[in-house]
């Protein structure tokens, strides 16, 4: 069946719909990773946004059970080159096709993704929809000027309950802004004693859990309306170590006075590079992310950035000088993409047992 994605600056690209056939609207945004759309569709750090994949070829190795990074993907919609309709691998268990009529996502194939990429990097991300061929253009972009983009993406994945995860390691609250399954996997390798709770959880009811360390995970959006956590970290700061992964690095740096702002087209990839500015060592990194500290707000506060990306020089890491509390832009548990900064995790745990004034030493034997 026939579809066509058409974007707010009139832009109409004509292919064929795959997955559900309803209408869909959202931030359209690229990612480039080669492999994990698996991944990529079920993180909830998409929540809301409709993704186009840069690589050309996608649904070969199927979908399986094992791979996915929520329970419910929050994606709008999926644009890609050709999608595969006979996946080949052993794990595969249905089509991406079939999986996205269960779950009624929206997709559409067969258009100029390359195209579509440069639009992106050129005036940045922009609204569009995917729809039958059958609605009238002009009608759709008049639609898509006037909708306004949901604020509550963080509302909408984060768990509605608390819940354990139990070990009988170092005990970790893990504070859901849009939780990937792959930080929750990392802590449980380690033993750690992990309870998830909601993004709007109080620092009181964080501390009556007596954790050892609180992790601020990823998620989607902008973190200026998510008010609740930045409220939350301000009061935990110095009582508490603290890990926090993408969304959570923004929030942290909100809550120690820095200020963000939103990317032209973001971080979407599995290949970007990372410098440690205290080894000069570089890392590959998997990121997701729209919005970014900005450098000069950094000033004024009690934070150092400890990494860098390579690519435009965006802050990637920050260390607050008093506090036993660190934070990086890009994701360390990957799922998709390389696991050279996976050692955060052993760091974190690191600083749990020795506190901040020791644990820049120590860290420098682990392997990251």
């Amino acid at each position: 069946m026939k579809a066509q994605l058409v974007l707010e600056d009139g832009t109409i690209f004509i292919g064929d719909g795959f997955g559900s056939h309803m209408d869909t609207m959202g931030e359209v945004v690229f990612n480039t990773g080669m492999t994990g759309y698996q991944e990529i569709l079920s993180d909830p750090s998409y929540c809301g946004q409709i993704v186009m994949l840069t690589y050309p070829l996608i649904g070969n190795y199927g979908i399986n059970r094992d791979d996915f990074e929520s329970i419910n993907p929050a994606v709008k919609g999926f644009i890609v080159k050709e999608v595969t309709d006979f996946p080949s691998n052993w794990r595969s268990e249905i089509t991406i096709d079939e999986y996205f009529k269960m779950k009624k996502i929206p997709g559409i194939s067969g258009i100029d993704t390359r195209k579509l990429t440069r639009i992106i990097r050129q005036y940045g991300t922009l609204k569009g929809t995917i729809c039958s061929i059958e609605n009238d253009p002009r009608e759709v972009v008049s639609k898509l000027r006037q909708a306004k983009l949901p604020i509550d993406q963080v509302r909408r994945v984060s768990t509605k309950n608390a819940y354990p995860s139990p070990g009988r390691g170092k005990r970790i609250v893990l504070v859901d802004f849009g939780m990937k399954h792959g930080i929750l996997r990392e802590l449980n390798k380690r033993g750690c004693d992990v309870i998830v709770v909601p993004y709007h959880t109080t620092a009181d009811e964080i501390l009556q859990l007596r954790p050892d360390g609180i992790m601020l995970s990823n998620g989607p959006g902008d973190p200026k309306n998510v008010p609740e956590g930045i409220h939350m970290i301000k009061e935990v700061l110095g009582k508490v170590p603290i890990f926090g992964i993408c969304l959570g690095h923004q929030l942290f740096a909100l809550a120690c006075g820095a200020n963000t702002a939103k990317m032209k087209f973001g971080h979407r990839g599995s290949n970007h590079p990372v410098k440690d500015l205290s080894t000069g060592k570089i890392s590959i990194t998997a990121q997701n992310h729209g919005f970014t500290v900005e450098e000069k707000s950094i000033e004024n506060t009690r934070l150092t950035i400890t990494h860098s990306a390579l690519n435009d020089g965006t802050i990637e890491g920050l260390r607050h000088l008093d506090y036993p509390a660190f934070t990086v832009q890009y994701h360390p548990e990957a799922s998709p993409g390389p696991e050279d900064t996976n050692g955060l995790f052993d760091q974190f745990l690191v600083m749990i047992e020795y506190g901040n004034k020791e644990v820049t030493t120590i860290c420098q034997n682990v392997q990251i």
